[in-house]
């Protein structure tokens, strides 16, 4: 499983979005600081839940951190999210 598919299953699990659009950016950081060379080290996520309408963006932040979790966040460089 690509780490994209693993960022959508976790989301998904954690917290059952109504829209999810993740794009992988990284193409845009060849050679720049933060690029691996892997190809999944820059990411987009546009989410829309009904737990993160409630939240301030730093709760919202926080909470996709959470449901990404530690083995999903550490595999990653630049994480630029919309939520709402």
């Amino acid at each position: 499983m690509g780490l994209e598919q693993e960022i959508r299953a976790a989301l998904e699990s954690a917290l059952a979005p109504t829209r999810l659009e993740i794009v992988n950016e990284s193409h845009r950081h060849q050679g720049h600081a933060g690029d691996d060379g892997s190809g999944e080290s820059h990411w987009r996520v546009e989410i829309s839940a009904p737990g993160l309408a409630p939240l301030s963006r730093i709760a919202r932040h926080r909470a996709i951190h959470d449901a990404l979790g530690p083995a999903i966040i550490g595999r990653i460089h630049a994480l630029t999210i919309s939520a709402g």
